[in-house]
């Protein structure tokens, strides 16, 4: 059975930092593209960041120059590095996975966690 967990969420003040944290069991990341996705109150969930099978990362605009994805496949976990956090990040954070490719849209990731929450005072 597969499942991803989150973990690292948190309150933090505006301009900190945070990582967070997706292990995964019952598969391995290390040929999976792996996304970060967040969902704020009364938003739709958004793609933040994205790594694919070979550690090539891509992410949304908004995020660029703040946050890193990255993956130690030897822990079959994905983090989130969130810098130079602002308020507008507030949000449920959830890490999702695809056995294969997948890119910016959440219907192409087959698995999922069960969010975490970050909030960002200002």
């Amino acid at each position: 059975q597969v499942q991803l967990v989150e973990s690292g969420g948190g309150l933090v003040q505006a301009g900190g930092s945070l990582r967070l944290s997706c292990a995964a069991s019952g598969r391995t990341f290390s040929r999976d593209s792996t996304g970060w996705f967040r969902q704020a109150p009364g938003k739709e969930r958004e793609f933040v960041a994205g790594i694919r099978w070979g550690s090539i990362t891509f992410y949304a605009d908004s995020v660029k120059g703040r946050f890193t994805i990255s993956r130690d496949n030897a822990k079959n976990t994905v983090y989130l590095q969130m810098n130079s956090l602002k308020a507008e990040d507030t949000a449920v954070y959830y890490c999702a996975a695809s056995a294969g490719y997948a890119g910016y849209g959440s219907d192409e990731y087959r698995y999922w966690g069960q969010g975490t929450q970050v909030t960002v005072s200002s």
